[in-house]
């Protein structure tokens, strides 16, 4: 028998449905694009297995301590939490971190769009240019034949340049999002995971077999497992730290609410480990996926963010099915996009069902309007409000447009806080026996998740937390 929610009336098929949606949100842009960023720009080897280390010790038991709220509360992310806190008799005001999740992940969605938006654009580049090759009788040339190195990397400026061309690439993905999560659990998040991550899996692991056959492997896993410790700075420890939970997508309540609708005798610490097991995995792979690619044709590991927009289409260029390859990693990363940007929207989507009584649809519609409206704003800091500032009086965002001013507050404020606040609550306040019969873990076990969500997690969360505001203690 299914669990469902007290205020949806729905919930996963089985327990695989609920680990591919659960891979599914976790699985994102963080992994594809801004993991192999971080590695590239943080040295590499060192930068990766502190990484590893950091999910296995702090985003394991945050993943798990999520999953449980929501399997007890079987409703929203504040109600699960308020009800968790009154089977323990504990403050219901503990429910203010499943509200902070809710706006963190309404706010992301709104301008994770706007830059899945760019990754459906350049899927849409590639894809034509494809099409030409096949029709010339080159289905295996370079992408974008004919191009300078110059002209590829001036696509990226002329988007953003282009406010029609941001706003109805954002108007796709979310309408796609928005569709997805307006038609239900069922029907629409779990249906879609059961095809989208089966195929997201097969183009990785293709993608990966084309890099370490065109590419230059031995430097690639060079450059990821041999760890040169004097870069292990704490910069490079503090970036380890936040892209664990920000890989997870910890902090939002997604895995509260997806939790929220999984069966009652599934086995909560096993799927938590498959869960993070299957993310770490995910970014190691889009390393040696791109990482191949860029030591190949001499290019910089450490070129940024603009790494998978600029340096990736130009080696696709100069190898061989650079044009079928190139295609089909965008499509890769666009449907990452799609599952993670589904579980964002469905956090606030739950509450308006769950707080408000609202139905789902007009729930799925009243957010998802709300992110696109907002996602506008973020576009447009890329043109006609580049100059404006939202934060501007704080100094630790006086310089950042629209859209990386969301991104910060929210990557610096709102996640670490609303871990911090799920550790210190089920490692603290939550009551011991439910704890122990709803999870199912052996005592040991037990006794080392208690432990790390009670005293290392708050401590780290708290590091990540203190840096990302006082960037300056660092160094920095």
């Amino acid at each position: 028998m299914v669990a469902t929610s007290q205020t949806t009336g729905e919930g996963w098929s089985s327990r695989s449905a609920f680990i591919l949606a659960a891979v599914g949100a976790a699985v994102g842009l963080g992994n594809i694009w801004r993991f192999p960023t971080l590695a590239g720009e943080s040295g590499g080897g060192a930068f990766v297995i502190f990484y590893i280390a950091c999910v296995f010790l702090l985003g394991l038991p945050l993943v798990l301590a999520e999953i449980f709220i929501g399997r007890v509360g079987q409703t929203d992310a504040v109600g699960s939490i308020r009800k968790v806190s009154q089977e323990s008799k504990a403050s219901p005001s503990w429910s203010i971190f499943g509200g902070v999740g809710a706006i963190a992940a309404f706010l992301i969605v709104s301008f994770y769009s706007v830059v899945a938006g760019w990754v459906l654009y350049y899927a849409g580049v590639m894809g034509l240019d494809l099409i030409q090759a096949i029709g010339a009788g080159e289905p295996f040339r370079g992408a974008l034949a004919g191009e300078s190195q110059e002209q590829i990397q001036q696509r990226l400026g002329d988007m953003f340049a282009s406010p029609s061309l941001l706003l109805a690439m954002h108007f796709a993905f979310m309408g796609l999002t928005l569709y997805i999560v307006a038609r239900g659990v069922s029907s629409g998040i779990e249906k879609a995971a059961t095809y989208l991550m089966p195929m997201f899996f097969v183009l990785l692991v293709g993608l990966v077999v084309y890099g370490a056959i065109e590419g230059d492997i031995g430097d690639a896993m060079a450059f990821l497992f041999t760890p040169d410790w004097s870069k292990l700075t704490p910069q490079v420890m503090n970036s380890a730290l936040g892209q664990a939970l920000f890989s997870l997508s910890l902090g939002v309540a997604g895995l509260i609410t997806y939790g929220s609708y999984i069966k009652e005798k599934s086995n909560l610490g096993s799927t938590a480990a498959m869960i993070a097991v299957a993310d770490t995995s995910v970014a190691l792979l889009a390393g040696l996926m791109i990482f191949p690619i860029v030591f190949a044709v001499g290019l910089d590991p450490a070129a940024g963010p603009t790494l998978v927009f600029q340096t990736l289409p130009f080696a696709f260029q100069t190898m061989p099915g650079g044009a079928l390859f190139g295609f089909l990693f965008f499509v890769l990363i666009l449907v990452a996009a799609v599952t993670s940007s589904i579980s964002l929207l469905e956090v606030p989507t739950a509450w308006g069902i769950g707080e408000r009584g609202w139905s789902r649809t007009k729930s799925a519609l009243i957010f998802g309007i709300g992110a696109f409206l907002i996602g506008i704003l973020c576009l447009l800091g890329y043109n006609v409000l580049s100059d404006v500032r939202p934060l501007g009086f704080w100094s630790l965002f006086e310089n950042t447009d629209i859209l990386d001013t969301v991104d910060g507050f929210t990557g610096k404020v709102m996640l670490p806080v609303g871990a911090l606040l799920t550790s210190l609550f089920i490692g603290w306040k939550a009551d011991t026996n439910l704890l122990r019969t709803t999870t199912g873990l052996s005592p040991l076990a037990f006794n080392v998740w208690r432990f790390l969500l009670a005293w290392l997690c708050p401590l780290a969360v708290t590091v990540i937390l203190v840096t990302g505001l006082f960037p300056g203690i660092l160094g920095a």
